[in-house]
């Protein structure tokens, strides 16, 4: 019985899967939008000094994070559909064949990885942003310690 009730509770895994490819689409149409009024204020107002360039790179930086996070959603929703609900047969899913996730451990690595990725993206917003001060290399040296320390659980963490 015990194990009927769990078997079936693998339908749950459905709200994170659902709410992941909400966010996931919610993310991408914001981007969108965000990506056509960028591309309508630089026609509009091209930079004209490097401030102004600055300023363009750190709002296409932090796009591509938005974008960054999309994916993780993506991600995160397609590898626990298959994963939980339907299983992955050979050559069904490009997705996670491409991404090389065939259990829940390959999963968590790559989302680390991702997650890596934005950090270093956040760390070049701070670096344009901000410029080169005192924050900045706390900054920098905080997430260089995420980075190590997820390096080194990604590498250590056993199948």
């Amino acid at each position: 019985m015990i194990e009927r009730v769990f078997r079936s509770s693998r339908f749950l895994v459905l709200v994170a899967v659902f709410i992941s490819a909400v966010s996931c689409f919610l993310l991408y149409a914001s981007s969108l939008n965000i990506i056509f009024n960028i591309v309508l204020d630089s026609v509009q107002n091209l930079p004209a000094s490097s401030d102004s360039g600055k300023n363009l790179a750190v709002r296409l930086l932090k796009l591509l994070d938005l974008l960054l996070i999309a994916i993780t959603f993506q991600i995160i929703s397609v590898s626990l559909y298959r994963l939980f609900i339907r299983p992955i047969s050979i050559g069904d899913s490009k997705f996670l064949e491409i991404l090389d996730i065939k259990s829940f451990h390959d999963l968590k690595v790559t989302l680390a990885r991702v997650a890596v990725v934005i950090l270093i993206i956040l760390f070049l917003e701070q670096a344009v942003e901000v410029g080169g001060t005192i924050e900045t290399l706390y900054f920098g040296a905080a997430i260089g310690i995420v980075i190590l320390a997820s390096v080194f659980a990604w590498k250590n963490m056993g199948h």
